[in-house]
């Protein structure tokens, strides 16, 4: 039985440094003191769920044998999973041009590969699929195929479902929210929209840890990962350039987020092709 206890106490420096660690060494993660407070109220919900009287508890609870589960649930609690549909558009205008050098290869058979890294509640994965979908009417005749993976198991489980509440739907123009989802209620009575089977063809949604051993085997001609290594150290993000570069194909294209950059990108054998754009470069 669970014990319930009015208040869990405040994020002490030890159990930081703990905790900090931990998010490190699982994750990549890099939790700074400035965010103690931050941090302490996305745990905080985590105490009381298990009944844990302080963060000391906590901190002996994720560090066991036994609370393997609770790591997962920390990481997810800490992950900002924040995103929508068509962020930074500019992005998607430059796919188009990517999709277009492929399009001799697509039509004569070959594959093409895109990967949504730290593909969150999985808007990002959809907007490249509707993309594709509108420049390419012939689509599902075509081998294009997208891989969106998270960190977060929650919200890969939630991705998978493909159905959205109507708060996440700002930035679909009218058309292709009528074209792509379909409008219905939930248990609740509430108006959710459902991803349409065309798009979802196009996608599978998996779990995955930037800083484990990649499982995939053919390389990508397109990567999004945008707002995710911005929680990353300078050591970390200079070792996820070079697994970017060799996931790529050759003049593969990668995408990072608005506040991120490749420091040197020709030392990673990247070249610089537009805001936060960067051409896998090959030699």
């Amino acid at each position: 039985m669970k014990i319930r206890t009015r208040e869990t106490g405040t994020l002490d420096p030890d159990s930081f440094r703990a905790i900090a660690a931990l998010a490190y060494r699982e994750s990549g993660l890099t939790l700074v003191e400035q965010k103690i407070s931050m941090i302490q109220s996305r745990l905080r919900h985590r105490l009381r769920d298990l009944g844990l009287i302080d963060f000391a508890s906590y901190c002996a609870l994720v560090h066991s044998d036994a609370g393997q589960a609770e790591r997962q649930h920390l990481i997810s609690a800490l992950t900002t999973n924040v995103s929508q549909f068509f962020r930074e558009g500019h992005h998607f205008e430059a796919l188009k041009h990517e999709v277009d050098r492929y399009l001799p290869r697509l039509r004569a058979g070959k594959e093409m590969r895109i990967w949504s890294a730290g593909c969150a509640n999985g808007q990002e994965a959809l907007s490249v699929a509707i993309t594709l979908a509108e420049h390419l009417p012939d689509i599902a005749k075509l081998n294009l195929r997208i891989l969106a993976t998270d960190i977060d198991p929650q919200v890969v489980r939630f991705a998978r479902r493909g159905i959205y509440p109507e708060r996440f739907m700002a930035g679909v123009p009218p058309f292709l929210l009528s074209k792509y989802f379909v409008e219905t209620r939930n248990s609740s009575g509430q108006t959710v929209f459902a991803v349409g089977t065309k798009l979802m063809n196009l996608i599978y949604f998996n779990e995955l840890n930037l800083l484990s051993t990649w499982p995939m085997t053919k390389k990508f001609e397109v990567i999004f990962c945008r707002n995710v290594v911005i929680y990353f150290d300078f050591e970390t993000q200079e070792k996820l350039w070079s697994k970017f570069h060799q996931a790529l194909t050759p003049q593969g294209a990668l995408f990072l987020g608005h506040s991120e950059r490749i420091n040197d990108p020709r030392r990673h054998k990247f070249s610089y092709t537009g805001p936060t754009s960067y051409r896998a470069l090959t030699g």
